[in-house]
């Protein structure tokens, strides 16, 4: 036996886990429930924690029965100290933050916590608090975070007992899996999951089934085909079924239209017929075909009808019972009861070269006056920014050179900005500042973030001493001005928790939010952008 990968391990987002160890734990569940199915206590009690003194504490920031109830009953069944934060009587009420209010609450031996929330990337940043809390203390456990559903963002562990009922659907088989999305694709976190957990197959079709109002956002998207999905969109059900590539397995949602203010409330009949299945369309489709949701169901606006549920299509009720049994072997993981005979692929490691601020060799242009056109005086001694948002408009690239000289505080002292026009025909920014130093390793990192692609030249005697081209950084943290424009997310200064804003590059060259996965624009993640742009707006 090995070493067990899966101890102490928290679940914030669904690629937490890797496709294998989702496959393993999969592998486990249906053993699992094939035992308690059939009344084989001593095969699940292979599963169970037993231990009292072992402390699993549900905190639901967010009204859900079905989760709460799911985990609760998951957690009995392994004969541990079960606890619930009574949350109108709670710290939070106080104005206490999350930080402090967990680690309060590890220090009490609770080794996991469940947690739904409005607020996004709550886990994730309690799992980095709360670790080193623990160390810092000595505890003898590195506490876990299981998502049980945060804001519009994720809920992995509705993803994982989804998973399970696909493949129970598909013969066990992760060869390939098409998929129809239908309903409100904009806010339901558990199609949100799907963008990276629909990876466990190796060919996925995925058709997205929403009027315009509740499309998925277009970063879900995006990392779909990134992962190499084949995805269609269709406006309706009508329009779906109106051509011949019918997915066999359909995913509702419940459409969350109170969310989206009167206009769309207006609409919310026209809105709901478009994804909510019809009778006349049962001859239609395929009788081998399965319907899911991750429940609730609107009583009163159902997307899946009552007149389904005594059908062949009901996938939805088995696909809910296994959430319990889903979230049993979960447990059964991350507090390291089983899951040491898994041998994880090695991977080759792979190292971030910091390779965004490069050098460029002056060999052979040593002398040369940096000449520019239309009116620009070259400089004696000091800094010239060049080539900053080509392409852009000329009014966006002078909003943009008026954040950079902000954002790398330029703004005292002489110098100025210049719209020029390249060889090309398209427009660039030049900012110049005379007298002014090289700057400094920080502030290059600040540059790279803020003009990727832009050429930094330091003058010294009207001669080109140094150049630099910046690309975009791979990650960029640790500097006060940056901020998430996400209010839900963890990080936001709205929220007063204290968390510092990180960003990580993505594959189309933008910033996601370390903290709730929000994509912004590269001029997007400053603070100064958007208190100005708040101002606007008002």
């Amino acid at each position: 036996m090995g070493e067990n990968v899966f101890s102490g391990r928290s679940l914030c987002v669904i690629d937490d886990f890797s496709v294998q160890e989702r496959q393993y734990l999969f592998s486990r569940t249906k053993e699992l429930k094939d035992a308690i199915v059939e009344g084989r206590e001593d095969r699940a009690d292979v599963f169970r924690i037993n231990d009292q003194d072992y402390g699993i504490y549900e905190v639901f920031l967010e009204d859900s029965t079905r989760t709460r109830e799911s985990f609760r009953n998951a957690a009995k069944f392994h004969h541990v100290k079960v606890s619930e934060l009574n949350v109108d009587s709670s710290s939070f009420t106080k104005g206490e933050s999350f930080a402090d209010t967990f680690n309060t609450l590890c220090g009490y031996s609770n080794a996991i916590f469940i947690i739904r929330s409005k607020v996004e990337g709550v886990c994730r940043w309690l799992e980095q608090e709360c670790t080193d809390y623990a160390r810092r203390n000595g505890l003898p456990y590195t506490p876990v975070f299981i998502n049980a559903g945060d804001g519009k963002h994720e809920h992995p562990t509705q993803e994982l007992l989804d998973e399970f009922t696909f493949l129970e659907d598909n013969l066990w088989s992760t060869e390939n899996i098409h998929l129809a999305l239908v309903g409100d694709l904009f806010h339901g976190r558990t199609v949100h999951s799907k963008a990276n957990g629909l990876t466990l197959w190796k060919n996925v079709k995925v058709d997205l089934i929403a009027p315009k109002e509740l499309s998925m956002p277009a970063s879900y998207v995006v990392k779909m085909k990134e992962n190499g999905f084949d995805v269609r969109s269709f406006s309706s059900l009508e329009e779906y079924l109106a051509q011949d590539d019918i997915a066999p397995k359909w995913y509702f949602t419940r459409p969350q239209l109170e969310r989206m203010g009167e206009r769309i409330l207006k609409r919310q009949d026209e809105l709901r017929a478009s994804i909510t299945f019809r009778k006349e369309w049962l001859d239609v489709i395929d009788p081998a075909t399965r319907f899911y949701h991750p429940l609730p169901r609107h009583k009163e606006h159902p997307t899946i009808p009552t007149f389904l549920d005594a059908t062949p299509f009901n996938a939805w009720e088995r696909q809910s019972i296994n959430g319990m049994y889903v979230r049993m072997v979960l447990l059964s993981f991350v507090s390291g009861r089983i899951g040491e005979d898994f041998i994880p692929p090695v991977h080759e490691t792979k190292t971030e070269a910091e390779d965004y601020i490069v050098k460029v060799s002056l060999e052979g242009k040593e002398g040369k006056p940096k000449q520019y056109s239309e009116g620009v005086k070259p400089l004696h001694d000091g800094i010239v920014i060049d080539h900053i948002c080509t392409g852009d408009t000329p009014s966006e690239i002078r909003e943009h050179m008026r954040r950079i000289s902000r954002v790398l505080d330029l703004d005292d002292g002489r110098g100025g900005e210049w719209i020029s026009c390249g060889e090309d025909g398209r427009f660039k920014g030049i900012l110049f500042r005379p007298e002014v130093a090289p700057l400094p390793r920080k502030s290059l990192k600040r540059l790279a973030a803020v003009a990727p692609g832009c050429t930094l030249n330091i003058i010294s005697g009207a001669k080109i001493t140094e150049k630099y081209r910046m690309r975009m950084p791979p990650r960029i943290y640790n500097f006060d001005d940056l901020g998430c424009t996400n209010t839900a997310c963890i990080s936001h200064e709205s929220l007063h928790e204290g968390v510092p804003a990180m960003f990580r590059r993505t594959a189309d060259d933008k910033f996601e939010c370390a903290w709730c996965d929000t994509v912004h624009g590269f001029k997007e993640i400053w603070k100064g952008a958007m208190a100005r742009d708040k101002r606007e707006e008002a």
